[in-house]
């Protein structure tokens, strides 16, 4: 993926070196990569997850007061520049796309932390993965995330990690558009077989809108190479329900799917990459 020299979005926190919230100390890779997976298997997303668990407010409409800065700066690092090239183009694509609706996107911050990192929707670790928050309309990762996708999920290469971050945008996407606000209201409504399932639609929807980026930001920037797309498709498929649940427990429970199979990422992500159309990512209608 030849993105160096590409534009930087101004979006990014770079709160890695800052104080740790809650105290110092860490998490070794080994424990961070089960309890990633743990958090996957209970919900759609780790930071939602980690609000309700806290009593944290309801996510915020999009009417009102967004979270100031917390502090950060402008990442200097390969790892951060990258990451703030690929949600460059996000901003780009998806401004695009909403102006040709008329309507006006409003980009979202991303916040790169290590170990812990305080937000809208409660007190993240490295081991919730990456993650977005409605209440803030933040991303969170902690880079370390992407080494645990290369060496223990089998998922490598630039393309991999900028479907991650690319993933939840679609997310951001989401939350614009009010589907986030409608998952929480069914929260109460319906039972945990088909929250579950509803959880599972919004993932492969973000998944879908994941490869409308990638199809857009391709034809502005002619930016992958060879092996780019199977490297997108191959972290979705590392990061489906069936293979964690293999991985973890060496059985495959449906029921309690929340994100998808590998099957049906791939699926949703090579939609949105062939149509290159958001109206096409209709996961509600479609199995």
């Amino acid at each position: 993926m030849r993105w160096r020299g590409e534009r930087e979005s101004s979006n990014v926190e770079d709160r890695r070196g800052l104080p740790i919230p809650g105290g110092a100390g860490g998490l070794g890779i080994g424990t961070v990569i089960v309890a990633f997976v743990a958090a996957w298997f209970l919900g759609i997303d780790p930071g939602v997850l980690l609000g309700m668990l806290s009593g944290a407010d309801s996510p915020q409409t999009q009417s009102e007061q967004i979270a100031p800065n917390a502090g950060g700066s402008t990442p200097t690092d390969d790892e951060g520049r990258f990451a703030a090239v690929v949600l460059a183009s996000t901003e780009d694509v998806w401004s695009d796309i909403f102006r040709q609706e008329g309507a006006t996107y409003r980009s979202p911050r991303l916040v790169l932390f290590e170990q812990r990192v305080d937000t809208r929707c409660g007190l993240a670790g490295a081991a919730s993965g990456p993650f977005y928050c409605p209440g803030d309309q933040r991303l969170y990762i902690d880079l370390s995330f992407f080494r645990v996708l290369s060496q223990r999920l089998g998922a490598q290469g630039d393309f991999a990690r900028a479907y991650v971050i690319a993933h939840e945008v679609g997310h951001h996407v989401q939350n614009l558009e009010g589907t986030m606000d409608q998952l929480q209201q069914a929260r109460q409504q319906v039972s945990q077989t088909q929250y579950n399932a509803l959880s599972v639609r919004v993932e492969l929807q973000a998944d879908c809108y994941a490869g409308v980026w990638a199809k857009h930001a391709q034809q502005a920037r002619q930016w992958l190479e060879t092996g780019d797309l199977d490297e997108a498709l191959g972290a979705a498929a590392a990061v489906g329900d069936d293979r964690l649940q293999r991985r973890m427990q060496g059985t495959v429970v449906p029921e309690s799917f929340t994100h998808g199979s590998a099957a049906q990422r791939v699926r949703w992500f090579k939609t949105g990459w062939e149509s290159g159309d958001p109206k096409a990512c209709n996961t509600f209608g479609r199995g």
